[in-house]
């Protein structure tokens, strides 16, 4: 059921926002720290185990999928605009903080994109708009 899917975001996001007010607390920050990132992560790992478990079906899916299309964007961009402007007013501490981890970031990818088994790379987009001329 779609509702499945839709509950298992409500939750992610609950205990995201959750872990982010901790660790905004424990940082001494009277603000969520990183609050969607950590929902957006544990979404992530709660569907691949329910997936590889075969108790995530399709429809189920569909409900991550709706919210995923519409809402999170939505409140990755309300975030991201909220810790520019902190970090602005923050001083040059905050600003350091945030290209480091930019730029850690972008050391990782070469070692993320070693992970997994390499896939078929994805058709060109004059066979795809040959292709379909040729079916209509």
């Amino acid at each position: 059921m779609v509702i499945y899917g839709v509950a298992a975001l409500a939750v992610c996001m609950l205990a995201g926002a959750l872990v982010g007010e901790l660790l905004g607390a424990a940082v001494g920050v009277d603000a969520n720290v990183g609050g969607v990132g950590f929902a957006m992560i544990m979404l992530i790992l709660v569907t691949h185990q329910l997936r590889r478990k075969g108790k995530f079906p399709e429809a189920s899916e569909q409900g991550v999928l709706f919210w995923s299309a519409m809402y999170i964007p939505i409140v990755i961009a309300m975030a991201s605009a909220q810790n520019v402007v902190k970090a602005v007013t923050g001083g040059p501490m905050a600003i350091l903080a945030g290209l480091g981890a930019v730029a850690a970031g972008f050391a990782l990818v070469p070692a993320l994109a070693r992970i997994g088994e390499p896939g078929e790379p994805l058709e060109t987009l004059q066979t795809l708009s040959t292709d379909e001329k040729q079916e209509a």
